[in-house]
C-alpha cells in the first residue's frame, strides 16, 4: 500500500488537515481506543490530560510525553519548505495541548462511544446540544426542563443562554480565555454525550492564533452552526426503515471522508496566516 505524501494532503482539493490536526487525530484515536478497552496506560493517562484541560502547553510537567508533541513534531518535518518556512511551532504545540486536553476531559467516564468523531465541528456541536434539549431533557444550564417539550419545533430552537455560550468563545481574545470557554462548553457537551471533531478543532485553533486567522475560524464556527440543521435533515433522510444510517463509518465510528469534508471544505493552503 502506498501511502499519500504530506505534502499532497496539504495542497491537494479537498485537503481535511494541517498537521496539528493530523497529529491530535492520531493521538487521540490511541489513546481513545485504549480508553475504551479500559488498558490501564491509556486510562492513566487520560485521567492526566484532562486536568491540564484550559491550562497552556507545558505548564504542567506531568504531562509531558502526553499530549502528541511527538507526532507532531514528525509531520512538521515532513512539510514542503515552503510550508514549513511559514509553519509556527509554539502556536501549533498550544493548539494542539488544548485539543488533546479538552477530549481527555470530554471522554470522562464515556466508556461507550468516542467523543472525538470526525465531522462535527464546534457549531454543529452547540446546535446538537441545543437539540438535546429541545428534546425535552434536562438543561445543562440551569437545571430546568425545556418549554418545547414534545414541540415538532423543538429540534430547531436556538436556546439563548447557550447561544450566548457559544458566541463568547468567538469574543475571547486571549487563548487562555478561549481555552476556559471551550473548557465550559466541552463540560455541556460531556453531559449530553455529544462528541465533537478535535483533530478540526487543533486546527482551527493553530489559525486562530493569527489575526487572519482569527477571523476565517469565527466564520467557519458560525457556518458550521447554521449549515447544521442541514446537516441533520440529511442525516435523518439516510436512516433506513431498520434505524440504521446508510452512511459508512470508520472504525472509529466516524463519518466518510465525504462527509467529514464538510467543516473544513472552504480552507485554504495551511498556515497561520499573514
Amino acid at each position: 500500500m502506498t501511502n499519500t505524501p504530506l505534502s499532497a494532503s496539504l495542497t491537494s482539493p479537498g485537503r481535511t488537515r494541517g498537521p496539528v490536526g493530523m497529529a491530535a487525530d492520531r493521538h487521540i484515536r490511541h489513546l481513545q481506543h485504549g480508553y475504551r478497552d479500559d488498558r490501564p496506560n491509556a486510562v492513566s493517562a487520560v485521567a492526566r490530560l484532562r486536568r491540564g484541560a484550559g491550562r497552556r502547553a507545558h505548564a504542567l510537567q506531568e504531562l509531558w510525553g502526553l499530549t502528541g508533541m511527538e507526532e507532531l513534531t514528525e509531520l512538521a518535518q515532513d512539510l514542503p519548505l515552503q510550508e514549513r518556512a511559514r509553519f509556527d511551532p509554539d502556536r501549533a504545540e498550544e493548539a494542539l495541548h488544548l485539543a488533546v486536553t479538552l477530549w481527555a476531559l470530554h471522554q470522562q467516564s464515556h466508556r461507550e462511544t468516542d467523543m472525538h468523531m470526525a465531522g462535527r465541528g464546534l457549531g454543529r456541536a452547540v446546535r446538537d446540544l441545543m437539540r438535546a434539549k429541545g428534546r425535552g431533557l434536562d438543561d445543562p444550564l440551569n437545571g430546568t426542563e425545556s418549554s418545547t417539550k414534545g414541540s415538532p419545533k423543538a429540534e430547531e430552537t436556538i436556546d439563548e443562554p447557550l447561544r450566548r455560550r457559544f458566541v463568547r468563545v468567538s469574543t475571547a481574545n486571549s487563548l487562555d480565555v478561549v481555552a476556559q470557554r471551550l473548557r465550559e462548553i466541552v463540560s455541556l457537551l460531556r453531559r449530553e454525550t455529544i462528541p465533537l471533531d478535535y483533530a478540526l478543532l487543533a486546527d482551527q485553533l493553530y489559525q486562530w492564533q493569527s489575526p487572519a486567522g482569527r477571523a476565517e475560524v469565527h466564520r467557519a464556527w458560525g457556518r458550521d452552526f447554521h449549515l447544521a440543521s442541514a446537516h441533520r435533515k440529511k442525516e435523518m433522510a439516510s436512516v433506513g426503515d431498520d434505524g440504521h444510517s446508510s452512511h459508512p463509518r470508520g472504525p472509529g465510528g466516524e463519518m466518510g471522508a465525504s462527509d467529514s469534508q464538510g467543516p473544513y471544505a472552504s480552507w485554504g493552503p495551511y498556515g497561520p496566516g499573514d
